[in-house]
């Protein structure tokens, strides 16, 4: 294939003007079909994929030079060869974009129905003709494990507690586990048949609440795709106060997610204790932006209420003696044997497979592979900023949680030095009134959230996709958990943590 770059590569096919920041390229079959041989051996992350009614689109990033560019190829005949070959990845997405678009993935072995569980009032239903609905709910043909003594322990999709839906088989070998299988979807909630035709402030709603933990991610990724299709330049301060929220919502998630793994490990005094230090931040977001989650405050064009001085000196108060407490819950945690015990070596993902999937996020860096959308491609403030991203090997729960206690203590580090440097002036601008297509990335705790859209004039929504970092950690989980036994699953599955609505969409 030679040392051609993703640029080099997608400049061969035709330009589409007016999408920006980065470059989009209409391919042809032959092009789509070398897109796929490049694949198979060149370093180019897959980062989303997603489809219109006669339309397939890929979002790349070149992580030698760090390019990013999306491929686009027209399906005439309503099919497309699939990517899940050569990115394994991709495979539930294209199985989703069979059944939400009708767009059928050509040589993709696993053809079973992902999101469409039998139940919709029509098949295919965003295509240009769907189907009549299912006579009766789907039979989903799990795959077989074969082999001495092997059992089934179905779980789900109903759990115990407060917890999304999501069906999980296990073939067991006494209490090993010697297959996983998950069955999602049971979240879907139509969101990109809502956001066609949605005016720009309410597509804004409903993308913040795609995945609701990750509120601040999903609506500063959809501000920057309109932001980057209108060419709209936002104030500086507006891009400050955006970072301050997005770390907030790192912080609060990654100490909850700590103390929910350690739960689960039947340590549930620092469930308690970092369950406090999640309700100090929440509770310093209602203060200083109102609202716990800080929802709908990230809007295109920049955000919709500035932080008084008042706030700055209160919230460098707050992260003073939060800083010491979550000091306190690391400490307890490495010195807690008993925790070592089940969170070693239990629930290992392979670096080579966390690149193969692209998985980022803290559960890619748990397993060497260090990508951070603050770092690349970068985005205000952080461009301004030095940070560190921590970057573990072993792989197992306990990095994942080492990798969470190490972004929280950064995060800290960061909301500090953006309260010390944020620059004066307007915190919004108006958008101009143009057409176009822009892509969107922020890190959410998770990994990398894309949003993508097409918008009219008129500031109304022709077409917008939102990709959880999820759709790429999931099947991890199904890896992770081969050969540990079934006790352990809670564990593993709560130091991955994916979102099962940003997947479901």
């Amino acid at each position: 294939m030679g040392d051609i770059t993703l640029l080099e590569f997608l400049s061969l096919g035709r330009r589409v003007e007016g999408h920006r920041p980065w470059p989009r390229f209409a391919l042809d079959l032959r092009g789509w079909r070398q897109l796929i041989d490049h694949l198979r051996v060149a370093e180019w992350s897959v980062m989303a994929e997603w489809a219109e009614r006669s339309e397939i689109h890929v979002a790349l990033r070149d992580e030698a030079s760090g390019d990013i560019a999306v491929a686009s190829h027209r399906c005439d005949d309503r099919r497309f060869l699939a990517l899940g070959n050569v990115r394994p990845g991709v495979i539930r997405i294209e199985r989703a974009i069979h059944d939400v678009w009708g767009l059928t993935p050509v040589g993709l072995e696993d053809r079973r129905h992902w999101l469409d569980h039998g139940r919709w009032p029509s098949r295919m239903p965003l295509a240009a003709q769907p189907m009549a609905p299912s006579a009766e709910p789907d039979r989903y043909p799990f795959l077989q494990a074969v082999g001495d003594g092997l059992h089934q322990i179905p779980v789900g999709p109903v759990h115990a507690g407060v917890i999304e839906p999501g069906h999980f088989r296990f073939h067991c070998q006494g209490e090993a586990v010697v297959r996983l299988e998950q069955r999602l979807g049971y979240q879907h909630k139509g969101i990109e048949g809502l956001l066609q035709g949605a005016p720009l402030d309410k597509a804004a709603r409903i993308v913040a609440r795609v995945s609701g933990d990750s509120t601040v991610a999903y609506s500063l990724a959809f501000a920057r795709a309109v932001e980057a299709a209108t060419g709209c330049e936002v104030p500086a301060r507006a891009h400050w106060l955006r970072g301050v929220m997005a770390e907030m919502e790192r912080v609060a998630n990654h100490v909850f997610d700590i103390g929910a793994v350690c739960n689960d490990a039947a340590f549930a005094v620092m469930l308690s204790h970092m369950g406090v230090l999640r309700e100090k931040v929440l509770r310093a977001n209602d203060v200083l932006f109102g609202h716990r989650l800080n929802m709908d405050r990230i809007v295109p064009g920049g955000v919709s209420l500035d932080l008084s001085d008042e706030g700055v000196e209160a919230l460098k108060h707050l992260l003073y003696g939060f800083g010491k407490l979550l000091e306190q819950g690391y400490q307890l945690y490495e010195n807690t044997p008993s925790l070592s015990d089940r969170t070693v070596s239990t629930g290992i993902v392979q670096t080579s497979l966390i690149h193969r999937f692209g998985a980022g996020g803290f559960v890619g860096r748990a397993s060497g592979r260090g990508h951070d959308a603050r770092e690349t491609p970068s985005y205000p403030p952080y461009d301004k900023l030095d940070m560190t991203v921590p970057v573990l090997t072993e792989g197992d729960v306990n990095a994942r949680v080492l990798v969470r206690f190490a972004e929280a203590k950064e995060s800290l580090h960061l909301i500090n030095r953006m309260l010390h440097e944020m620059p004066e002036g307007a915190v919004r601008v108006p958008l101009p009134e143009v057409a176009g297509e822009g892509m969107g990335v922020a890190e959410s705790f998770r990994g990398e959230v894309v949003v993508w859209l097409r918008l009219g004039a008129d500031h109304v929504v022709e077409r917008c996709h939102p990709h959880d970092p999820s759709w790429f950690q999931w099947p991890l989980l199904e890896a992770a958990i081969e050969g540990n036994i079934v006790a352990d699953f809670p564990l593993c599955n709560k130091s991955f943590n994916c979102s099962y609505s940003g997947h479901d969409l």
